[in-house]
């Protein structure tokens, strides 16, 4: 019988099970894993990007490739290459896409579940 004491059996997650329909984004929802953590692997092509949104949590952003200009609260700031960006907890955000070619970002959930209030898209936000 199985019980708390028995070790994690180690296990790969592959690609195709995490990619959202129609895209080249991976949703991994840590909950569902074992993990204490979320994230988004985005490619996006220039232009891309979510709408306005927070979570109750905060979400880190590492640039792999490509630039984004992200939104955090009123303030727009440039990431690109290597650069990371952290967003502080209920606050309202978004990126796009402002390179030349595809974005590749991690967006690291702190959370085993994501949680997201989507913004009526008002600029002033």
């Amino acid at each position: 019988m199985a019980g708390q004491d028995e070790p994690t059996i180690p296990s790969v997650i592959p690609a195709d099970r995490l990619r959202l329909a129609g895209g080249r984004t991976l949703r991994f929802e840590g909950a569902q894993h074992g993990s204490g953590v979320s994230f988004f692997l985005v490619t996006n092509a220039p232009g891309q990007g979510p709408s306005l949104h927070r979570h109750p949590y905060s979400e880190t952003w590492s640039v792999l490739d490509g630039e984004a200009t992200i939104r955090i609260g009123e303030h727009d700031v440039v990431a690109r290459t290597g650069d990371t960006a952290v967003v502080p907890p209920d606050t309202w955000h978004r990126f796009t896409n402002t390179g030349d070619g595809d974005l590749r970002m991690v967006c690291i959930h702190a959370s085993p579940v994501m949680i997201q209030e989507d913004a009526d898209e008002d600029p002033s936000r």
